[in-house]
């Protein structure tokens, strides 16, 4: 990195999309979670929770599974290998940045 900070990506710095990428990369790898509970989890309508998966998925961020439980339709999704190293550089991105301001050089 020469003369300055990571770009925080916007994909993730978006405050919706960096709570549903959080709750994500909480689950171990491979794991995934239906839509009904990650929106529970995170307080959001199926509306907004739907429009911020589309722009995580659109970025490789997301996997988004449609499949049925019997007759009913389920969505699970997860955090990509892609979405997780991209939430690592974000975090060290806002690393440098905290420890900039607490007089630390990047």
């Amino acid at each position: 990195m020469s003369g300055g900070f990571r770009e925080l990506d916007p994909v993730i710095h978006a405050q919706a999309r960096l709570r549903v990428v959080v709750t994500l990369n909480a689950l171990p790898e491979g794991d995934r979670i239906a839509f009904p509970g990650l929106r529970d989890l995170l307080g959001m309508t199926a509306g907004n929770l739907s429009v911020h998966l589309v722009k995580l998925e659109e970025a490789g961020y997301v996997d988004i599974h449609k499949t049925h439980r019997g007759r009913t339709p389920v969505t699970y999704i997860a955090l990509t290998r892609r979405g997780r190293s991209a939430f690592e550089d974000y975090t060290a991105a806002i690393r440098e940045l905290l420890e900039a301001g607490n007089g630390e050089q990047p």
